[in-house]
C-alpha cells in the first residue's frame, strides 16, 4: 500500500472517531482531552508512516533507481536468491537488486536472502498492480558447496524470509532450481511439481515424458547423452529431496512454507561457481562409490541460462488494487464507527424514554384528588413541574431537531411528547370547598416590589411588603398557605418556569423563617407564564404578570401555628387582598 493510501486511511479514521465523539454525550473536559487524543495520534500514525517510507528507501535493494516495467506489464516477476547470481546478472554492484528482462518475465536479483522482504515491499510501492505476478526462486547448485550444514542454514534462512514476507498478504509461488555441470541435454529443462511423481522435460517450447523424450532423438550419440542426462537428473532429483526439500516440510523450529510449486534442474557445460570436493561429488561417492576426477570445465564467457520455461507453470493470481483495498478497508472502518454511534444513540434513546415514562408514573400515581390541604397536593404539583420540565425539552427537540445523540434515526420522543402535552392539559386544580364570605381571601404581591429583574433574591425594601402580606396571614392561624409564582412571556418557558417557582420558595422561605409558621402550613407553586391575568402586549400587561400569588386554604387545624411573641400593626401597603 502506497504512502499516501496509509496516510489517507489514517484521515478517515481520525474523522471518524472524531465524529465518534460529537455523537456520544461527554462532559466537556473529556470530550476535548479525546479529540487532543484523537489529532495527536492520527499526526503521530501520518509521521510514522512517512519515516518508515523514507527509510525502506534508503535501505540496500532500493528500487527507486531502476527502470521498471510499466505498470501494465504482465508478464511473471521473479525475485531471484541464491547461488549463481553474478553469471546470471554479472557482476555489477552486488547490493542492487540487478533486473533481467526476458521474453517470458522479468527477473529481479536479490543480493541478499534477508534483503526478500524489503524488496518486495518496494516492488509493491512502486508497481501496486504486480501483487499477483510476482514469486520467488531459490537456487541451490549442490557443485557450488562443501559444507552441507551451512547449506542448510542457508535454505532455513531463505525459507524464514519467505514466511515473514507472506505474513505480509502476499501468496509468493516458490520455484527451486538447480544447475548441473555436464555436457549433454543442454537447454532442456527437467521440472516436478508438488504431488507430481513424474519428470516433466521443457524443451524448445515443448514438453516431454522422460520415455518420449528419449525416443524423440534419431541420432544415436544424441540418443546416449539424453540417456546420461536422464541419470544424472534422477541422482540431482534424490539429491534435492534429501538435501533441501525436506526442509521446506519441517515443523521444527521456524514456520514450514510448503514444498516450492516446482524444482527443477537443468544442464549446463560449464558451473562457474564449481569447486572441488563439493557436496554433489560427495553424494555420489557415498551412493556408487566409484572415484573420478574431479574437474572443473571452465567456458570463458559462459552464462547460465534463465528458467524461461517454468514461467509458463506459474499460476496467474488476479491481485486487487491497493486502491480498492484502501477502500475496503475504509468502508470496514465506517461499518465500524457507524454500529458504535448507533448503539450509542439507541442507549440514550432508552434512557430518554424510561426517564420520562417514570416522571409520567409518578405524576399519575398521586391521587388527583388530592386537596390543597393534604400532602399528597404539593407532591402532585412537584410532578407536574418535573413534566413541565420534560415537556419544554421535547418541544425543543421538536422545533430545534433532535441532537446526533438521540439521532441517526432512532429518536421517538415525539409520542411522549404528545402524552406530556396531554397530560399537562388535563391536569386541574381541586376544587375546594365554599368558605363564607370574607374568609377566603388571596394575597397577591408585585415582584418589582420584591425581586430584582431576572432575580429570585428578595430586596431588602421588600421587608414591608412582606410583614403586611403576613399580618394577613397570620389572622388565619392554622390555615395552608399555597404561594404560586408567576412572571411574564419574556424569555424562555423552562428559564420562566424555574423562576417562578424559585421567587415562591424565596417568599415561603422568608415567612417561614420570620413568622415561625411550619413546614407542612406551606405549599409551593410555579406557574412560569401559564397564567397571565392581562395582555403580555404591554408593559403595563406585563407588570401586572409578574407576581406572586399568596391563596389562603380556609382548613381549621390543617397546620399548628406557634402563638405569636409579637404583634405587628402596619397597614398593607403592596399587597392587594381580593375576596
Amino acid at each position: 500500500m502506497t504512502l499516501k493510501l496509509k496516510q489517507g486511511l489514517w484521515l478517515w479514521t481520525g474523522a471518524l472517531a472524531l465524529m465518534l465523539l460529537a455523537i456520544i454525550p461527554l462532559d466537556g473536559w473529556t470530550r476535548g482531552v479525546g479529540v487532543l487524543i484523537v489529532v495527536g495520534s492520527v499526526a503521530l500514525a501520518r509521521v510514522r508512516a512517512a519515516r518508515q517510507a523514507a527509510q525502506q528507501r534508503e535501505l540496500p535493494g532500493s528500487l527507486d533507481e531502476f527502470a521498471l516495467p510499466p505498470a501494465s506489464y504482465g508478464h511473471p516477476v521473479v525475485l531471484v536468491c541464491g547461488d549463481g547470481l553474478s553469471s546470471l546478472f554479472g557482476f555489477d554492484a552486488c547490493e542492487h537488486p540487478a533486473q533481467r528482462l526476458t521474453e517470458q518475465g522479468c527477473y529481479l536479483r536479490v543480493a541478499r536472502v534477508q534483503q526478500l522482504p524489503g524488496l518486495v515491499d518496494s516492488v509493491m510501492t512502486l508497481r501496486p498492480q504486480w501483487g499477483g505476478q510476482l514469486s520467488v526462486m531459490l537456487i541451490v547448485n549442490p557443485g557450488e558447496h562443501i559444507n552441507a550444514a551451512a547449506l542448510a542454514g542457508q535454505v532455513r534462512t531463505f525459507i524464514h524470509q519467505v514466511a515473514q514476507t507472506r505474513k505480509r498478504g502476499f501468496s509468493l509461488p516458490l520455484l527451486l532450481v538447480s544447475y548441473q555441470q555436464s555436457p549433454a541435454a543442454k537447454g532442456a529443462w527437467f521440472s516436478w511439481g508438488a504431488g507430481q511423481g513424474q519428470c516433466n522435460i521443457l524443451q524448445a517450447g515443448a514438453s516431454f515424458s522422460p520415455e518420449g523424450w528419449y525416443r524423440q532423438s534419431a541420432q544415436s550419440a544424441v540418443h546416449t547423452q539424453r540417456l546420461q542426462a536422464g541419470i544424472q537428473l534422477n541422482g540431482a532429483a534424490a539429491w534435492l529431496d534429501e538435501q533441501v526439500l525436506a526442509h521446506f516440510t519441517c515443523r521444527e523450529g521456524r514456520q514450514p512454507v510448503g514444498l516450492p510449486l516446482v524444482w527443477a534442474c537443468t544442464l549446463v557445460p560449464a558451473l562457474p561457481g564449481y569447486v572441488p570436493g563439493n557436496l554433489w561429488r560427495q553424494w555420489q561417492r557415498d551412493k556408487t562409490a566409484l572415484l573420478d576426477a574431479d574437474v572443473a570445465v571452465q567456458v570463458p564467457g559462459e552464462s547460465l541460462p534463465f528458467p524461461d520455461p517454468l514461467l509458463t507453470l506459474l499460476p496467474r493470481q488476479a491481485q486487487p488494487s491497493p486502491r480498492r483495498g484502501a477502500m475496503v478497508i475504509a468502508v470496514w472502518l465506517f461499518a465500524g464507527a457507524a454500529v458504535v454511534a448507533l448503539t450509542s444513540s439507541a442507549w440514550q434513546n432508552t434512557l430518554l424514554l424510561r426517564q420520562v415514562s417514570d416522571d409520567l408514573r409518578r405524576y399519575t400515581s398521586i391521587a388527583s384528588t388530592a386537596r390543597p390541604e393534604q400532602p399528597e397536593y404539593a407532591r402532585r404539583e412537584d410532578a407536574l413541574n418535573v413534566l413541565r420540565e420534560d415537556a419544554v425539552r421535547l418541544d425543543s427537540y421538536y422545533r430545534l431537531g433532535a441532537p446526533l445523540a438521540l439521532g441517526l434515526g432512532l429518536y421517538h420522543g415525539e409520542r411522549l411528547r404528545e402524552r406530556l402535552l396531554t397530560t399537562i392539559a388535563e391536569h386541574r386544580q381541586p376544587v375546594t370547598r365554599p368558605l363564607p364570605a370574607r374568609t377566603a381571601r388571596t394575597v397577591r404581591l408585585d415582584s418589582l416590589s420584591l425581586f430584582s429583574s431576572a432575580s429570585a433574591q428578595l430586596k431588602p425594601e421588600s421587608t414591608r411588603v412582606l410583614i403586611d402580606a403576613l399580618v394577613g396571614i397570620k389572622a388565619q392561624p392554622g390555615w395552608l398557605i399555597v404561594i404560586a409564582g408567576h412572571t411574564d412571556a419574556v424569555g424562555s418557558d423552562e428559564h420562566n418556569l424555574q423562576l417562578s417557582r424559585a421567587r415562591a420558595a424565596a417568599v415561603r422561605d422568608w415567612m417561614q423563617r420570620m413568622g415561625g409558621i411550619p413546614d407542612s402550613c406551606f405549599a409551593v407553586q410555579g406557574f412560569g407564564k401559564s397564567q397571565p391575568i392581562a395582555s403580555n402586549d404591554t408593559e403595563a400587561g406585563r407588570q401586572a404578570n409578574r407576581r406572586v400569588d399568596i391563596r389562603l386554604v380556609p382548613e381549621v387545624g390543617a397546620c399548628a401555628l406557634p402563638t405569636a411573641g409579637a404583634d405587628v400593626q402596619s397597614p398593607v401597603a403592596n399587597a392587594a387582598f381580593v375576596y
